[in-house]
């Protein structure tokens, strides 16, 4: 199928994938799924992360950026995006003209995974059966926000949202219409800018990210 260009963003149909995880069907109230998820127990990262980093944003969000979990920063404060990696996304927000307080942030798994070293946690990969575990509260998030588009940023949110045929480099900047759900649009995380070798590769991923966060407020745009 035709593949969208970020210049002319629009949905394609969705891919054959793995059923979305079943929620109730009746709309649960936010707050009410925030306090579930503070005691969740779905998986084993609960014993070693501070407590659950649920998403934060207008409760009349437009668009939903998914990023993989909450890191160090995120895990001793309890909100989402508020490192090195949250303060890059919220650059790139303001420089691509979707409106901050339209936007609602969260994380596909919910709990800091990180392993030691020294004196530091570092951040650790969450596998598919902890992704798996988390998707619940996504898609209660998703359900109770009824937003216009999600943002899908890097593999894990691709994974958790597309299901395992979701690929960031080959679906980037194309709007993905998710089955019983709202489109998705793919993108990097904005850790993997951070992680580029030099200041100038840091500059031209920073620039792709706000032409991709761009193509998502045109998407809204035209809905």
């Amino acid at each position: 199928m035709a593949r969208t260009r970020p210049a002319s963003p629009s949905a394609r149909p969705a891919r054959p994938a793995r059923p979305a995880p079943a929620t109730p069907a009746t709309v649960r109230p936010l707050d009410e799924v925030r306090e579930e998820a503070a005691g969740c127990r779905r998986c084993p990262l609960w014993q070693r992360a501070t407590q659950t980093v649920f998403g934060a944003g207008s409760a009349n969000a437009e668009v939903v950026l998914v990023g993989e979990q909450p890191g160090d920063k995120e895990d001793l404060t309890g909100e989402p995006f508020v490192g090195p990696a949250g303060q890059l996304l919220r650059k790139a927000l303001a420089e691509s003209g979707l409106d901050a307080r339209r936007v609602y942030l969260t994380n596909a798994v919910k709990h800091f995974k990180w392993e030691p070293r020294g004196k530091r946690r570092l951040h650790e990969k969450p596998n598919t059966a902890e992704v798996l575990a988390c998707q619940l509260w996504l898609e209660l998030e998703l359900q109770a926000l009824a937003p216009r588009l999600v943002v899908a940023m890097g593999a894990t949110a691709v994974r958790s949202l597309l299901g395992p045929g979701g690929r960031v480099t080959r679906d980037r900047g194309t709007s993905i219409a998710r089955e019983g759900g709202v489109p998705v649009l793919v993108t990097v995380h904005p850790s993997s800018i951070l992680r580029a070798p030099d200041d100038a590769g840091r500059k031209e991923a920073f620039r792709a990210f706000v032409a991709d966060l761009r193509a998502a407020a045109k998407i809204l745009a035209k809905r």
